[in-house]
Protein backbone atom coordinates (compact mmCIF):
# COMPACT_ATOMS: atom_id res chain seq x y z
CA UNK A 1 0.00 0.00 0.00
CA UNK A 2 2.68 2.77 0.98
CA UNK A 3 4.49 1.95 -2.69
CA UNK A 4 0.85 2.91 -4.38
CA UNK A 5 0.59 6.12 -2.22
CA UNK A 6 4.12 7.08 -2.97
CA UNK A 7 3.18 6.65 -6.82
CA UNK A 8 -0.17 9.09 -6.10
CA UNK A 9 2.02 11.56 -4.77
CA UNK A 10 4.10 11.60 -7.16
CA UNK A 11 1.80 12.07 -9.66
CA UNK A 12 -0.22 14.59 -7.35
CA UNK A 13 3.15 16.59 -7.12
CA UNK A 14 4.03 15.86 -11.79
CA UNK A 15 0.15 17.63 -12.45
CA UNK A 16 1.19 20.75 -9.88
CA UNK A 17 4.64 21.53 -11.61
CA UNK A 18 3.12 21.01 -14.56
CA UNK A 19 0.10 23.25 -14.24
CA UNK A 20 2.96 25.86 -13.06
CA UNK A 21 5.29 25.71 -15.94
CA UNK A 22 2.37 26.09 -18.26
CA UNK A 23 1.38 29.40 -16.33
CA UNK A 24 4.93 30.26 -16.54
CA UNK A 25 5.14 29.20 -20.35
CA UNK A 26 2.41 31.12 -21.30
CA UNK A 27 3.70 34.73 -19.39
CA UNK A 28 7.15 33.66 -20.97
CA UNK A 29 5.03 34.01 -24.51
CA UNK A 30 3.93 37.33 -23.35
CA UNK A 31 7.52 38.98 -22.37
CA UNK A 32 8.84 37.37 -25.71
CA UNK A 33 6.00 39.21 -28.05
CA UNK A 34 6.68 42.73 -25.74
CA UNK A 35 10.42 42.22 -26.14
CA UNK A 36 13.54 41.69 -24.32
CA UNK A 37 14.76 44.51 -22.16
CA UNK A 38 17.88 45.76 -23.30
CA UNK A 39 21.30 43.85 -21.54
CA UNK A 40 22.55 45.72 -19.18
CA UNK A 41 25.64 44.84 -16.61
CA UNK A 42 26.33 45.31 -12.82
CA UNK A 43 28.83 45.24 -9.83
CA UNK A 44 28.08 42.63 -7.87
CA UNK A 45 30.65 42.50 -4.57
CA UNK A 46 31.01 39.03 -2.15
CA UNK A 47 32.52 39.01 0.88
CA UNK A 48 35.15 35.97 0.94
CA UNK A 49 35.36 36.33 5.03
CA UNK A 50 31.76 35.84 5.15
CA UNK A 51 31.80 32.55 2.73
CA UNK A 52 35.14 31.40 5.01
CA UNK A 53 32.77 32.06 7.95
CA UNK A 54 29.92 29.87 7.33
CA UNK A 55 31.86 27.36 6.31
CA UNK A 56 33.61 27.21 9.13
CA UNK A 57 29.93 27.66 11.20
CA UNK A 58 28.92 25.20 9.56
CA UNK A 59 31.48 22.29 10.38
CA UNK A 60 31.15 23.24 14.15
CA UNK A 61 27.72 23.23 14.48
CA UNK A 62 27.90 19.82 13.44
CA UNK A 63 30.44 18.87 16.00
CA UNK A 64 28.98 20.35 19.26
CA UNK A 65 25.72 19.26 21.21
CA UNK A 66 22.49 21.57 21.16
CA UNK A 67 23.62 23.61 24.07
CA UNK A 68 27.07 24.12 22.81
CA UNK A 69 25.73 25.27 19.11
CA UNK A 70 24.23 28.09 20.93
CA UNK A 71 26.56 29.52 22.58
CA UNK A 72 28.49 29.18 19.20
CA UNK A 73 25.70 30.96 17.69
CA UNK A 74 25.84 33.72 20.13
CA UNK A 75 29.28 34.19 20.27
CA UNK A 76 28.94 34.67 16.22
CA UNK A 77 27.12 37.32 16.49
CA UNK A 78 29.10 39.21 19.11
CA UNK A 79 32.11 38.67 16.88
CA UNK A 80 29.88 40.38 13.43
CA UNK A 81 28.68 42.84 15.43
CA UNK A 82 32.02 44.13 16.64
CA UNK A 83 33.37 43.38 13.19
CA UNK A 84 30.67 45.86 12.05
CA UNK A 85 31.65 48.71 14.99
CA UNK A 86 35.27 48.21 14.04
CA UNK A 87 36.81 51.01 12.51
CA UNK A 88 37.53 49.41 8.81
CA UNK A 89 40.99 48.35 8.35
CA UNK A 90 42.95 46.73 5.47
CA UNK A 91 40.89 45.53 2.43
CA UNK A 92 41.95 43.15 -0.46
CA UNK A 93 39.90 43.42 -3.49
CA UNK A 94 39.87 40.45 -5.58
CA UNK A 95 39.45 40.44 -9.52
CA UNK A 96 39.80 37.42 -11.99
CA UNK A 97 40.21 37.38 -15.74
CA UNK A 98 39.95 34.39 -17.92
CA UNK A 99 41.60 35.47 -21.24
CA UNK A 100 41.14 34.28 -24.27
CA UNK A 101 42.86 35.16 -27.94
CA UNK A 102 40.86 38.12 -28.12
CA UNK A 103 41.13 39.31 -24.26
CA UNK A 104 37.60 39.84 -24.19
CA UNK A 105 37.48 40.04 -20.58
CA UNK A 106 39.17 43.36 -20.84
CA UNK A 107 36.00 45.73 -20.91
CA UNK A 108 34.42 43.84 -17.84
CA UNK A 109 37.95 44.37 -15.95
CA UNK A 110 38.13 48.15 -16.54
CA UNK A 111 34.80 48.33 -15.20
CA UNK A 112 35.69 46.28 -12.34
CA UNK A 113 39.01 48.65 -11.29
CA UNK A 114 36.90 51.58 -11.90
CA UNK A 115 35.19 50.13 -8.81
CA UNK A 116 37.77 49.25 -7.26
CA UNK A 117 39.19 52.70 -7.76
CA UNK A 118 36.36 54.62 -6.68
CA UNK A 119 36.64 52.91 -2.91
CA UNK A 120 40.01 51.44 -2.71
CA UNK A 121 42.68 53.78 0.03
CA UNK A 122 45.98 54.29 -0.97
CA UNK A 123 48.32 52.31 0.86
CA UNK A 124 45.99 50.68 2.83
CA UNK A 125 44.42 48.64 0.66
CA UNK A 126 45.51 46.01 -1.84
CA UNK A 127 43.91 44.12 -5.08
CA UNK A 128 44.95 40.63 -6.15
CA UNK A 129 44.04 39.36 -10.03
CA UNK A 130 43.97 36.28 -10.66
CA UNK A 131 45.02 35.63 -13.71
CA UNK A 132 44.45 32.82 -16.42
CA UNK A 133 45.40 32.91 -19.75
CA UNK A 134 47.62 31.94 -22.91
CA UNK A 135 47.69 35.25 -24.29
CA UNK A 136 46.30 36.21 -27.37
CA UNK A 137 45.96 39.66 -29.55
CA UNK A 138 48.77 42.96 -28.64
CA UNK A 139 45.86 45.13 -28.45
CA UNK A 140 43.89 43.31 -26.32
CA UNK A 141 46.44 42.38 -23.51
CA UNK A 142 47.92 45.33 -23.95
CA UNK A 143 44.99 46.99 -22.87
CA UNK A 144 44.49 44.52 -20.27
CA UNK A 145 48.16 45.41 -18.85
CA UNK A 146 47.61 49.10 -18.96
CA UNK A 147 44.36 48.81 -17.15
CA UNK A 148 46.10 47.41 -13.94
CA UNK A 149 48.88 49.97 -14.19
CA UNK A 150 45.80 52.09 -13.47
CA UNK A 151 46.02 50.83 -9.78
CA UNK A 152 49.62 50.98 -9.62
CA UNK A 153 49.49 54.41 -10.72
CA UNK A 154 47.23 55.54 -7.68
CA UNK A 155 49.76 53.50 -4.86
CA UNK A 156 47.15 50.66 -5.21
CA UNK A 157 49.29 47.58 -4.37
CA UNK A 158 48.91 44.62 -6.69
CA UNK A 159 49.57 41.24 -6.88
CA UNK A 160 48.54 38.83 -9.70
CA UNK A 161 47.88 35.34 -8.62
CA UNK A 162 48.28 32.53 -11.55
CA UNK A 163 47.15 28.71 -10.62
CA UNK A 164 47.24 27.62 -14.39
CA UNK A 165 48.85 29.87 -16.94
CA UNK A 166 50.02 33.19 -17.53
CA UNK A 167 51.69 33.31 -20.90
CA UNK A 168 52.56 35.28 -23.79
CA UNK A 169 50.01 38.66 -22.97
CA UNK A 170 48.66 36.83 -19.89
CA UNK A 171 51.88 37.43 -18.64
CA UNK A 172 52.21 40.79 -19.91
CA UNK A 173 49.29 41.50 -17.58
CA UNK A 174 50.61 39.71 -14.68
CA UNK A 175 54.17 41.91 -15.23
CA UNK A 176 51.78 45.28 -15.00
CA UNK A 177 51.07 44.09 -11.10
CA UNK A 178 53.94 44.70 -7.81
CA UNK A 179 54.15 41.31 -7.65
CA UNK A 180 53.57 37.50 -9.05
CA UNK A 181 53.08 34.59 -6.94
CA UNK A 182 51.67 31.17 -8.92
CA UNK A 183 50.74 27.76 -8.03
CA UNK A 184 53.44 25.19 -7.55
CA UNK A 185 52.69 23.52 -11.31
CA UNK A 186 51.37 26.80 -13.48
CA UNK A 187 52.84 27.83 -16.55
CA UNK A 188 54.73 31.04 -16.73
CA UNK A 189 56.18 32.70 -19.69
CA UNK A 190 56.06 32.94 -23.35
CA UNK A 191 57.89 36.57 -23.85
CA UNK A 192 57.81 36.18 -27.74
CA UNK A 193 55.30 37.08 -30.61
CA UNK A 194 54.50 34.71 -33.21
CA UNK A 195 51.98 35.68 -36.13
CA UNK A 196 50.40 32.49 -38.43
CA UNK A 197 49.29 33.33 -41.69
CA UNK A 198 47.94 30.52 -44.17
CA UNK A 199 48.81 31.01 -47.71
CA UNK A 200 47.33 29.64 -50.28
CA UNK A 201 48.86 31.35 -53.84
CA UNK A 202 50.50 28.34 -55.03
CA UNK A 203 47.34 26.56 -54.79
CA UNK A 204 45.36 29.37 -56.83
CA UNK A 205 48.25 29.71 -59.35
CA UNK A 206 48.02 25.81 -59.69
CA UNK A 207 44.69 25.58 -60.96
CA UNK A 208 45.26 29.22 -62.69
CA UNK A 209 43.58 31.22 -60.41
CA UNK A 210 44.84 34.94 -60.65
CA UNK A 211 44.36 36.95 -57.54
CA UNK A 212 45.43 40.16 -56.98
CA UNK A 213 45.67 42.80 -54.01
CA UNK A 214 44.74 46.51 -54.97
CA UNK A 215 47.21 49.35 -52.77
CA UNK A 216 47.89 52.29 -52.22
CA UNK A 217 51.42 52.94 -50.13
CA UNK A 218 54.15 50.69 -49.96
CA UNK A 219 53.62 48.35 -46.99
CA UNK A 220 49.84 48.25 -47.23
CA UNK A 221 49.51 45.15 -47.23
CA UNK A 222 52.72 42.62 -46.91
CA UNK A 223 51.31 39.30 -46.26
CA UNK A 224 47.87 37.88 -46.60
CA UNK A 225 46.22 35.03 -47.21
CA UNK A 226 45.74 34.88 -51.03
CA UNK A 227 48.52 37.21 -52.53
CA UNK A 228 52.19 36.13 -53.33
CA UNK A 229 54.06 36.35 -50.20
CA UNK A 230 57.37 39.02 -51.71
CA UNK A 231 61.08 38.33 -49.67
CA UNK A 232 60.45 42.45 -49.24
CA UNK A 233 57.26 41.95 -47.38
CA UNK A 234 58.28 39.33 -45.11
CA UNK A 235 60.89 41.33 -44.44
CA UNK A 236 58.91 44.05 -43.74
CA UNK A 237 56.23 41.89 -41.63
CA UNK A 238 59.06 40.29 -39.68
CA UNK A 239 60.50 43.76 -38.60
CA UNK A 240 57.21 44.79 -37.38
CA UNK A 241 56.93 41.39 -35.25
CA UNK A 242 60.41 42.26 -33.84
CA UNK A 243 59.59 45.82 -33.16
CA UNK A 244 56.02 43.98 -30.72
CA UNK A 245 58.83 41.80 -28.98
CA UNK A 246 60.92 44.33 -27.60
CA UNK A 247 58.24 46.63 -26.62
CA UNK A 248 57.13 43.16 -24.83
CA UNK A 249 60.99 43.17 -23.76
CA UNK A 250 60.70 46.25 -22.67
CA UNK A 251 58.09 46.43 -20.63
CA UNK A 252 59.32 43.06 -18.63
CA UNK A 253 62.36 44.74 -18.24
CA UNK A 254 60.65 47.63 -16.35
CA UNK A 255 58.32 45.90 -14.75
CA UNK A 256 60.97 43.34 -12.89
CA UNK A 257 64.40 44.80 -12.65
CA UNK A 258 66.45 41.99 -11.71
CA UNK A 259 65.87 40.02 -14.58
CA UNK A 260 67.92 38.52 -17.17
CA UNK A 261 65.63 39.75 -20.36
CA UNK A 262 67.54 38.34 -22.97
CA UNK A 263 67.53 34.90 -21.21
CA UNK A 264 63.62 34.54 -20.90
CA UNK A 265 62.43 36.55 -23.48
CA UNK A 266 63.05 33.64 -25.94
CA UNK A 267 59.55 32.72 -26.00
CA UNK A 268 59.66 29.49 -23.95
CA UNK A 269 57.84 28.88 -20.85
CA UNK A 270 58.71 27.90 -17.31
CA UNK A 271 56.87 25.79 -14.44
CA UNK A 272 56.61 28.14 -11.39
CA UNK A 273 59.46 26.43 -9.72
CA UNK A 274 62.24 27.10 -12.60
CA UNK A 275 60.13 30.46 -13.37
CA UNK A 276 60.83 31.63 -9.37
CA UNK A 277 64.73 30.96 -10.31
CA UNK A 278 65.07 33.28 -12.94
CA UNK A 279 62.77 36.25 -11.79
CA UNK A 280 59.54 35.95 -13.38
CA UNK A 281 57.44 34.85 -10.09
CA UNK A 282 57.86 35.96 -6.95
CA UNK A 283 56.47 33.51 -4.85
CA UNK A 284 55.35 29.88 -4.60
CA UNK A 285 51.57 29.89 -3.51
CA UNK A 286 48.25 28.71 -5.36
CA UNK A 287 45.58 31.32 -5.36
CA UNK A 288 43.21 30.18 -3.18
CA UNK A 289 46.11 29.70 -0.13
CA UNK A 290 47.17 33.68 -0.52
CA UNK A 291 43.26 34.98 0.43
CA UNK A 292 43.10 31.68 3.00
CA UNK A 293 46.28 32.94 4.53
CA UNK A 294 45.06 36.66 4.35
CA UNK A 295 41.94 36.23 6.14
CA UNK A 296 42.45 36.80 9.62
CA UNK A 297 44.45 40.13 8.81
CA UNK A 298 42.52 41.85 6.06
CA UNK A 299 38.40 42.00 4.78
CA UNK A 300 38.51 40.59 1.01
CA UNK A 301 35.96 41.23 -1.51
CA UNK A 302 35.44 39.51 -4.83
CA UNK A 303 34.59 42.46 -7.42
CA UNK A 304 33.04 40.63 -10.44
CA UNK A 305 31.46 42.93 -13.07
CA UNK A 306 28.32 40.36 -14.61
CA UNK A 307 25.45 40.85 -17.36
CA UNK A 308 22.03 41.04 -15.59
CA UNK A 309 19.52 38.34 -16.38
CA UNK A 310 16.72 39.60 -18.58
CA UNK A 311 12.94 38.37 -16.46
CA UNK A 312 13.19 35.90 -19.88
CA UNK A 313 16.08 34.89 -18.64
CA UNK A 314 15.44 34.28 -15.13
CA UNK A 315 12.01 32.58 -15.68
CA UNK A 316 13.40 30.16 -18.34
CA UNK A 317 16.36 29.06 -15.50
CA UNK A 318 13.92 28.45 -13.40
CA UNK A 319 12.04 26.33 -15.46
CA UNK A 320 15.43 24.44 -15.79
CA UNK A 321 15.93 24.00 -12.29
CA UNK A 322 11.92 22.83 -11.78
CA UNK A 323 12.63 20.36 -14.86
CA UNK A 324 15.94 18.97 -13.49
CA UNK A 325 14.35 18.39 -9.79
CA UNK A 326 11.45 16.28 -11.51
CA UNK A 327 13.37 14.44 -13.54
CA UNK A 328 15.60 13.66 -9.86
CA UNK A 329 12.29 12.69 -7.77
CA UNK A 330 11.19 10.34 -10.47
CA UNK A 331 14.48 8.87 -11.03
CA UNK A 332 14.81 8.09 -7.35
CA UNK A 333 11.27 6.45 -7.63
CA UNK A 334 12.10 4.32 -10.19
CA UNK A 335 15.67 3.34 -9.00
CA UNK A 336 14.22 1.97 -5.78
CA UNK A 337 16.40 1.93 -2.47
CA UNK A 338 19.64 1.73 -2.37
CA UNK A 339 21.59 -0.48 -0.10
Amino acid sequence: MPFWLDILAFLVKALVIVAAIGGLAILIVRLARSGEAPKDHEIRIKSINDRYDAMRDAIEAELVDKKQRKALIKARRKEAKARRNAPPGRRIFVLTFKGDLRATAVKALGREIDAVLMTARPGTDEVVVRIDSGGGTVTGYGLAAAELQRLRERKIPVTASVDQVAASGGYMMACAADRIVAAPFAVVGSIGVVASVPNVHKLLKKNAIEYEDITAGEFKRTVSVLGEITPAGREHFQDKLDAIHEAFKSLVAARRPGIDVARVATGDTWLAGDALGLGLVDEIVAGDELLFRARDSARLYEIRWEAKKTPLQQLTGGLGAAARRVADFALARLSGPAG
